[in-house]
């Protein structure tokens, strides 16, 4: 019975090991094949927030990190992508927190240019009610669209906020509070450039863009 124990043990133990082996080798395979298709669709996201043409640079590299909770709402570093053309800054594109959503934390990206004009908004993650606060979704909505174009100055601030509140901005119905997050998390972001541009220049280099 010992033998018979000893042995089923070696053989389970065998077994084990195998299956480790193997998933090791199935990560190191895949490591690069994912971390390339993050890559594109990064890319891909940053392509969509800054217009064509206006940079020739490489924005996934120009990864920086921006601390501010004050602005971009959390207390975790937030990546900045920088646009040149020529090497000359064109524009930037900033991740924040709107941490005020219905149902939690917002994460965006805006686009925007060297004097704050928005190119392009977009939701990076969200935990929102289908049907209501997801209309911040571009494929369920065009809602984020509105805020191509716009500006932040010290005449329009209070037109920086939805409707409801005295701004321009539409709310849905039933859930003003999702997108009353995401302005107050854009404008913050723009707030940030205008008040306190040295934290985009100073910011340090991502890790993976050392």
């Amino acid at each position: 019975m010992l033998k018979s124990m000893r042995k089923n043990g070696l053989i389970l133990a065998m077994f084990a090991l195998g299956c480790t082996a193997l998933v090791v080798l199935t990560n190191e395979l895949t490591n690069d094949k994912i971390a390339h298709q993050q890559q594109l669709e990064k890319l891909q996201t940053l392509e969509a927030l800054l217009p064509a043409g206006s940079y020739d640079n490489d924005l996934v590299a120009s990864c920086k990190l921006v601390t501010s909770r004050k602005y971009l709402g959390s207390d975790q570093p937030q990546a900045l992508y920088t646009a040149s053309k020529n090497g000359e800054v064109t524009g930037y594109a900033l991740e924040a927190i709107a941490p005020d959503g219905y149902s939690g934390a917002i994460r965006i990206v805006a686009g925007f240019d060297t004097k704050g004009t928005v190119s392009a908004v977009r939701v990076l993650a969200h935990n929102e009610t289908p049907g209501l606060g997801d209309k911040i979704e571009l494929k369920k909505s065009n809602w984020i669209n509105s805020f191509t174009g716009k500006s932040l100055t010290a005449d329009n601030e209070s037109e920086w906020a939805v409707k409801k509140d005295g701004g321009e901005f539409d709310a849905f119905t039933g859930a003003t509070i999702t997108p009353r997050a995401v302005v107050k998390a854009v404008k913050n972001l723009l707030k940030l450039q205008h008040e306190h541009p040295e934290l985009l220049s100073n910011a340090p280099a991502c890790p993976a863009a050392q």
